[in-house]
């Protein structure tokens, strides 16, 4: 017997407007974007640990550029500029991980991501940066693959995200024990 998935929405699901709550539950109710097996995604996702630890940003730009290229394509999406800058910015309560700027006025959309921290300007760490960038991805593909109205952080939002990095990183343990 298939078990029913009960909608656990965050706290703000219950402001929204009626289309809007329409919008979030065909949001979260999406939870795999899958790839097709053959992808050939997993070598720029390896080669960009290693661009981290030498801290290359030119090499960092071109893999997540590959990524994001790449992983529109798969998906029948238009593709993205990505940009990597260095430090993130930051106020006094919190740090820019990553920015999505939607297509504008023929501009091809936009994707910001950070290769170091704000407060002490370390390199990101490869899996968070990893993560970082498919979340911006997502948001890409939640308007351009999935056709939602908006891009809502729903748990099947963090799901997509999710099924992206296992694809793209298939052996995690491996990952790990190369980064110490």
């Amino acid at each position: 017997m298939p078990l029913l998935r009960v909608l656990m929405p965050f706290p703000y699901y219950h402001r929204l407007s009626r289309g809007r709550k329409r919008t979030y539950r065909q949001s979260d109710a999406v939870e795999v974007l899958r790839l097709p097996p053959d992808h050939g995604l997993t070598g720029p996702a390896a080669q960009l640990a290693d661009a981290l630890n030498d801290e290359n940003q030119k090499q960092v730009r071109r893999l997540c550029g590959q990524l994001a290229h790449g992983i529109c394509a798969q998906l029948d999406a238009p593709t993205l500029t990505v940009r990597v800058l260095s430090k993130r910015p930051s106020d006094e309560w919190e740090e820019l991980h990553g920015l999505y700027e939607p297509e504008d006025e023929g501009q091809p959309a936009k994707i910001t991501v950070w290769m170091r921290t704000a407060q002490r300007r370390q390199v990101v760490a490869y899996k968070t940066f990893l993560r970082t960038l498919l979340h911006e991805i997502c948001h890409h593909l939640d308007y351009e693959h999935l056709k939602l109205d908006e891009s809502f952080h729903t748990e099947g939002f963090y799901k997509r995200e999710s099924s992206l990095f296992q694809q793209l990183v298939p052996n995690q343990e491996a990952v790990q024990q190369s980064l110490f």
